[in-house]
């Protein structure tokens, strides 16, 4: 299959990995790549010296292209930067920021930049801060996500009406019919998060996934906006916030129950009573754990079959 996502990240499938914090290292960003998508290390929650070793990891597991994920929030982030230079990244996906600030220095270093945002705004202002292509991410994703709410469904005509540059749909996207919707409402290709949380090479602890397969409709919710927007699964801290909320807590109070190192407790130490756990509505569609592999050629599968069936309408 090819077009111009494939093109542009010289890959077989327009399947993009979520560059996940927690979840996202080296084995997994290999497995992906190996299996024809694009894999994508998530730096966001480590140190310069610990992506240093995922990324040269990476490299000896695969001899595919694979990205790194940069949050620009990230507070040593001009170290990370320095790593992704030296090591010889081809490829950048940057989030959480202005993409003017990093945008001209990797493409000066002869790599491929895109940008995730979450609105039609964001989206004009990455096209002409010149990335390459641009991942659209709807309200349904799990982890930190958009104040404005618009859904997937939405989000992805109106970002493809004006820009001119590859588009990447993500949110709510975990099976093949979905990669079929978000290509034919305009997408060149889709970034998967959710499903690759309930994959065996996630670094992510089996008690998360766990809690992923058993997911039910309604068993996420998108809250803290005031710091930053997030979607969580519905524990023991979750009703913690809420009830904050119910109480009129200011923004101070809710950093304070936030604390730090939440995600980290719940996602990768497996505590899902005070951990974060973030994970998109799609989870109530995610039922096993498997390979990375696996899911790439079940979404490759399902794709060819409702794009033939479609063609018979």
């Amino acid at each position: 299959m090819q077009n111009r996502i494939t093109e542009l990240f010289k890959i077989e499938f327009p399947i993009i990995q979520g560059g996940m914090i927690w979840t996202s290292g080296w084995r997994l960003a290999s497995a992906v790549s190996n299996s024809g998508g694009l894999g994508v290390i998530g730096s966001g929650s480590m140190y310069p010296d610990v992506l240093r070793e995922h990324i040269q990891k990476c490299k000896k597991a695969t001899s595919k292209p694979f990205a790194v994920n940069v949050p620009m929030l990230y507070p040593d982030i001009d170290k990370l930067m320095d790593i992704i230079i030296e090591e010889d990244v081809k490829i950048v996906f940057t989030s959480a920021g202005n993409p003017k600030t990093w945008t001209s220095f990797l493409k000066e270093k002869g790599i491929t930049v895109v940008h995730v945002v979450s609105s039609l705004k964001f989206a004009l202002k990455a096209q002409d801060a010149g990335v390459d292509a641009i991942v659209a991410e709807g309200f349904e994703a799990g982890g930190h996500n958009g104040r404005d709410e618009t859904t997937t469904l939405v989000l992805i005509p109106a970002v493809k009406e004006k820009i001119t540059i590859p588009l990447i749909a993500a949110g709510g996207i975990a099976t093949g019919k979905a990669m079929l919707a978000a290509m034919v409402l305009g997408a060149d290709g889709v970034q998967v998060g959710s499903r690759f949380v309930a994959s065996e090479e996630a670094s992510n602890h089996i008690k998360f996934k766990e809690v992923v397969v058993n997911a039910n409709e309604g068993d996420t919710h998108l809250t803290l906006k005031e710091l930053a927007p997030v979607r969580l699964v519905k524990n023991k801290f979750y009703n913690e916030v809420k009830k904050a909320y119910a109480e009129g807590a200011t923004t101070e109070e809710l950093k304070t129950l936030l604390g730090r190192g939440r995600a980290k407790k719940g996602m990768f130490l497996g505590d899902l009573e005070d951990g974060e756990l973030e994970i998109g509505q799609v989870s109530a569609l995610i039922h096993d754990i498997k390979p990375a592999g696996d899911i790439i050629k079940e979404m490759m599968s399902e794709f060819d079959k409702a794009k033939n069936q479609v063609s018979n309408f």
